[in-house]
């Protein structure tokens, strides 16, 4: 029996299939809305057979996000379409999770096919926040814009949003929900000793800088029905000399778990230029690193990283590195991939097609 291809059953929700499809941005909003393109984009992969898809990161306010085209749910109306693309993901079997986020110094920005770099305040660009008033990136002109250091007023206002959202989100029809404090974005750059300098109780040790990813989910788990489950993205590692190593992660999803976060889903990097973003050789890493935050702290983890053959990922679940084994690049070039890697596993693939083609070619 293969693995991967068990169900899996976390508070009420089950999942068919440990495959699950990581949260990735599209640019594709306008005033943060769904639109047809996130139906096709998010519904073929349910059509695809994985067992989960999370929606990209997802801004809790107008200020959170990282360009002008992200998507967001900081307001009612932007409610609506996302509950019909849920409908068609839960039809046809997958579950539906959501990333909420916000972008902190590395927001307003274009997007990446447009340069990526700091957008003005007058051309597209809004202020940016953070822990400390340092740039992302000071040495070249690329995301060099200078953050106001966050406030406690400013802190609490956005604990507040990742509260609201939380709320939307439920109403959206979200059964899984991800806070995301990865990749150098808000919640990550508190956290990190590379970009967190303050002398406050949110900065010092570790437990003072983990206070805000803390605080912010014991608000949001206090919204988030204790039926449905909880998940946040880490930068398991920020790959650098004097960043967050594997054992303060441990740490950190002890803390989580003592919160009722159900998954850590194990990235990494991104917090300063330096601190490689979950990119190129080092993403291969991150595997591991999710096998050793489950063992250490108990907590169920998701794999992402160069999960591209079934196989590998089947080796993932089966030796208990992880519980979900998330793909990303690898379903853009393929939305189908589980049901093909059904057939490599020799499980069958009827089950996971809508019955428009299994009638025809499942197995």
């Amino acid at each position: 029996m293969s693995a991967l291809f068990s169900e899996l059953q976390i508070k009420d929700v089950k999942f068919r299939n440990r495959i699950g499809i990581s949260p990735m941005c599209q640019y594709s909003s306008f005033d943060g809305l769904a639109n047809d393109w996130h139906l096709v984009h998010l519904g073929s992969r349910a059509v695809g057979g994985a067992g989960l898809i999370i929606a990209e990161a997802t801004a809790v306010t107008p200020e959170g996000r990282i360009t002008p085209s992200c998507a967001g749910l900081w307001n009612d109306a932007q409610i609506l379409p996302l509950i019909k693309i849920n409908k068609f993901v839960r039809k046809h079997g997958a579950v539906a999770g959501i990333q909420i986020a916000h972008a902190g110094r590395k927001g307003s920005a274009a997007p990446p096919w447009d340069g990526g770099a700091h957008l003005p305040d007058n051309k597209d660009g809004w202020p940016i926040i953070a822990p400390t008033d340092q740039a992302f990136d000071q040495d070249s002109t690329r995301l060099m814009k200078e953050p106001r250091q966050m406030s406690r007023d400013d802190i609490m206002d956005v604990q507040t949003a990742f509260v609201d959202c939380a709320k939307r989100a439920l109403q959206a029809e979200y059964q899984l929900l991800e806070i995301h404090a990865a990749h150098g974005y808000l919640l990550h750059s508190f956290f990190s000793p590379l970009v967190n300098t303050r002398d406050d109780v949110y900065g010092g040790d570790l437990r003072g800088r983990a206070r805000m990813l803390l605080e912010t989910v014991e608000a949001v788990r206090a919204v988030w029905p204790e039926k449905l489950p909880l998940a946040v993205r880490l930068s398991v590692s920020d790959w650098t000399e004097g960043g967050l190593t594997v054992e303060d992660n441990i740490q950190m999803a002890t803390w989580l778990m003592e919160r009722g976060v159900d998954f850590v889903d194990c990235s990494g990097g991104g917090a300063t230029p330096a601190a490689r973003s979950s990119i190129g050789d080092r993403t291969a890493d991150q595997v591991g690193m999710a096998g050793q935050i489950r063992s250490a702290s108990g907590i169920k983890t998701m794999a992402v990283g160069a999960i591209t053959d079934a196989h590998q990922a089947e080796k993932i679940i089966a030796t208990g590195q992880a519980d979900i084994a998330l793909i990303a690049r690898q379903s853009l070039r393929d939305p189908y991939w589980p049901i093909h890697a059904a057939t490599e596993l020799g499980v069958a693939t009827k089950p996971l097609m809508p019955t428009q083609y299994g009638y025809v070619v499942g197995s």
